[in-house]
């Protein structure tokens, strides 16, 4: 019996419908799901660019403290500005090995045994300014109080900069304040220590001296007052100023002493000169407008435009240009101002209208030794009195305002890198706990800060930056602080002196 083959039987095939509705299906469910994802990445990242602040000031707020626009940027979309953002914050920073503090600098000048130099009396300060916190101490609790009225914080771990924000600083200050403090890390490699530091960068102290007496928060900014207790520290322009066109502080200062040997003493202008911009809020500015009269009161008085400058390049604004009078005045604005610094450069007597407000080296000024004191008190006449005194003592007149000039040169920027350096110092001795790195804080070194700026600011902070230092800071004055309350008590004598000279004179002219 034979077996039979039985071959399978051909089936038809399947309905070419059937795969192509299951191809459609996937192909629909796989584009949704990739425009979910998609969606969501964008969300993500918008939502993660929107959360990131930045030293040009990307998603801060103005200061509750003290209002002013807000920044616009120049990209040209939402795209670039992200990237920007994505790239300056967190791609910018190459890693470097981690410096112990007194390494480098110290191995280096092992065997250098040149001595260094004795820190000007201006020092002195820094002890007198972190006297509040003397016997307590700097708690975490201080500096988290201090955070209450900061702009950002800076944080220095093992010679690396991290920075917090948590407000916007108008213009460039808060960019041009972090470059010099890596800069100062430049300069002393391995020397500055680990520090907690919490800055404001508007312009009036707010740490009341009185009111915060049992707990006082220490907070850095650009000056002080006697009412207040917030610690100066060297403002943004020392490395340029942008929006005014002002260049590093030693280029600054050595064009203008060049601009003040153009004409000689007896040549110059004999009435005195201030041009500046008085629409800050500041009184005395307003007061000072009604001055504007070289016979009556001897003095030039001139409004300062400064959208107007940027618009002509500046051309009017130069500062070596305005060294042809005996005499400068220096006003207050908002607060102090960064503008003493470039009066006093000029070599012309410089009368200064009692000032409410001091920086870090104004305090070292003396009257009629290196300025002459204006009187807020009938102004106008006050500045006559110096002009008139002035050119009946010429020489005298002369040597002040030398002596100002020479008081400026002596604070270049190795002598404010070395009140940085001190500065820090002392108060991280101060210190109860060890620093460390904030949640939110970032890395910044010199890549991703210039990668934030604008070519104009880009070209005043390159030119602004500083090489390791074969020599250490200068040596701190020793601690007598009967040595500065004796300076400041010649200080008050001397300006009393001056009132009483003036009044005399108005005695006599009205008889």
């Amino acid at each position: 019996m034979g077996l039979r083959l039985r071959l399978p039987q051909k089936t038809s095939p399947r309905s070419p419908s059937y795969l192509l509705l299951c191809l459609l299906a996937l192909s629909f469910f796989s584009f949704t799901a990739l425009l979910f994802y998609k969606a969501s990445l964008v969300f993500s990242v918008d939502d993660f660019i929107a959360q990131t602040k930045t030293l040009a000031g990307h998603n801060l707020e103005p200061t509750p403290w003290h209002i002013f626009p807000r920044k616009s940027f120049s990209e040209a979309s939402r795209r670039s500005q992200a990237y920007r953002i994505l790239q300056c914050s967190y791609f910018s920073c190459p890693y470097k090995p981690v410096i112990q503090p007194k390494s480098l600098l110290s191995d280096s000048l092992s065997g250098r045994k040149t001595k260094q130099p004795k820190c000007p009396d201006v020092f002195r300060w820094i002890q007198r300014d972190l006297e509040p916190w003397g016997e307590t101490g700097v708690t975490k609790e201080h500096v988290e109080k201090a955070k209450e009225s900061a702009a950002f914080r800076v944080v220095i771990l093992s010679g690396k900069l991290y920075v917090d924000l948590y407000y916007a600083c108008v213009q460039s200050r808060m960019m041009f304040t972090v470059w010099g403090i890596l800069q100062l890390l430049n300069k002393y490699p391995g020397m500055v220590p680990d520090v907690d530091m919490m800055f404001d960068c508007m312009d009036k102290p707010i740490i009341n001296r009185t009111e915060t007496h049992s707990f006082p928060a220490p907070l850095f900014r650009y000056c002080t007052n006697e009412a207040h207790l917030d610690i100066p520290f060297p403002d943004w322009s020392f490395w340029g100023w942008s929006e005014t066109n002002l260049r590093p502080w030693d280029d600054e200062f050595g064009d203008i002493k060049q601009g003040s040997k153009r004409s000689s003493w007896g040549s110059k202008q004999p009435r005195a000169y201030w041009k500046g911009n008085p629409d800050v809020v500041s009184p005395i500015r307003m007061e000072l407008m009604k001055c504007n009269h070289s016979r009556l009161w001897g003095a030039q008085i001139m409004r300062q435009n400064w959208a107007e400058e940027a618009k002509g390049g500046f051309e009017q604004s130069k500062l070596a240009n305005q060294c042809n009078h005996r005499y400068k005045i220096y006003a207050e604005g908002y607060a102090w101002s960064v503008s003493l610094k470039y009066i006093m450069s000029c070599g012309s007597m410089t009368l200064i209208i009692s000032p409410e407000y001091e920086d870090f080296f104004s305090r070292g000024l003396l009257p009629k030794e290196n300025y002459w004191p204006v009187s807020t008190t009938d102004l106008c006449r006050s500045i006559k009195f110096a002009v008139d005194w002035g050119n009946a003592n010429p020489s005298d007149a002369e040597a002040i305002g030398k002596r100002g000039q020479g008081y400026m040169e002596s604070i270049s920027m190795n002598r404010v890198y070395d009140y940085m350096f001190h500065l820090i110092t002392e108060y991280s001795k101060l210190q109860k706990f060890k620093p460390e790195k904030p949640y939110s804080a970032k890395e910044v070194c010199e890549g991703s800060l210039l990668c934030f700026a604008e070519q104009k600011e880009r070209d005043l902070l390159e030119k602004s930056r500083a090489v390791p230092s074969l020599d250490r800071p200068c040596t701190l004055p020793d601690e007598d602080r009967s040595i500065l309350q004796r300076l400041i008590q010649q200080k008050k004598k001397t300006i009393e002196d001056v009132r009483h000279m003036e009044m005399t004179r108005t005695e006599r002219g009205s008889r």
